[in-house]
């Protein structure tokens, strides 16, 4: 009996707000991270299919790793504190919002400037965004909250 009792207290953790709790499972933490990494390839690679054309090469180059490097540089700074899908510390803390926004828009400009190299990576990118964020509801939920 104890046992039964036992699993629906885990039934009770595992889901809030009548959603399943993903957002902070390691499984989806880990599909996150390839999502940050193909988010931040997706913007030198874009960046680059642009203005490789309009500027010598090594000047290319050097802007093409230099946009990934702001949005990594943002994405590292601005954090809620006491965030279970980070280490929990913010260098620059901020409301739940404006990080579920800086993360929205390094996502959203990876998506657009990786579509003038490549429509297909950017519709695959975009889904499988869409894909993160549907599971994650209980993240957003929570940053959408944090003040």
């Amino acid at each position: 009996m104890r046992r039964a009792s036992s699993d629906r207290v885990g039934m009770r953790r595992r889901y809030r707000y009548g959603a399943p709790v993903f957002g902070f499972h390691p499984v989806n933490l880990a599909f996150r991270f390839l999502l940050e990494v193909a988010a931040l390839l997706a913007l030198g690679f874009g960046t680059y299919a642009i203005v490789s054309d309009a500027l010598p090469t090594a000047l290319a180059w050097v802007v093409a790793l230099a946009v990934p490097l702001v949005a990594a540089t943002a994405w590292a700074t601005f954090n809620v504190p006491g965030d279970k899908s980070r280490s929990g510390e913010a260098p620059v803390p901020v409301p739940g919002i404006v990080r579920l926004l800086v993360e929205f828009n390094v996502f959203v400009v990876a998506v657009v400037l990786v579509w003038f190299a490549s429509p297909t990576a950017a519709v695959v990118l975009a889904l499988a965004v869409l894909v993160h964020y549907a599971l994650s509801i209980d993240r957003i939920r929570w940053l959408v909250a944090a003040r």
